[in-house]
């Protein structure tokens, strides 16, 4: 059974910076897409960035050009730099099986809180 382990987030200002992980159990991690998600307060669960097996990467068009999606198979660990963060996009980030909108297992971990705030 898969296990999804979110970590990095914290409290930035407007223009800083955040680097999230996630460290996943469970699954042949190299052969599966992984995506980033955010949920924001009264807001439903988005994809934000997804990585494939091969690297090919996806974005949200609100976070184009800040936020990258990376992974490290030998660490079964994917991450997501955050650049140039903006109050909107404060929310509890998730990552999770799949690289599109709606993820491959609906087995979500705790989430690791991003503020960005003044």
């Amino acid at each position: 059974q898969v296990q999804l382990v979110e970590s990095g987030g914290g409290l930035v200002q407007p223009g800083g910076s955040l680097r999230l992980s996630c460290t996943v159990s469970g699954i042949i991690f190299r052969i599966n897409d992984m995506g980033w998600y955010r949920q924001a307060p009264g807001k439903q669960r988005e994809l934000v960035a997804g990585i494939g097996s091969g690297g090919s990467t996806n974005y949200a068009d609100s976070v184009k050009g800040r936020f990258t999606i990376s992974r490290d198979n030998a660490k079964n660990t994917v991450y997501l730099q955050m650049n140039s963060l903006k109050p909107e996009d404060k929310a509890v980030y998730y990552c999770n099986v799949g690289r599109w909108k709606t993820p491959a297992t609906m087995r979500w971990g705790q989430g690791t809180q991003v503020t960005v705030s003044s």
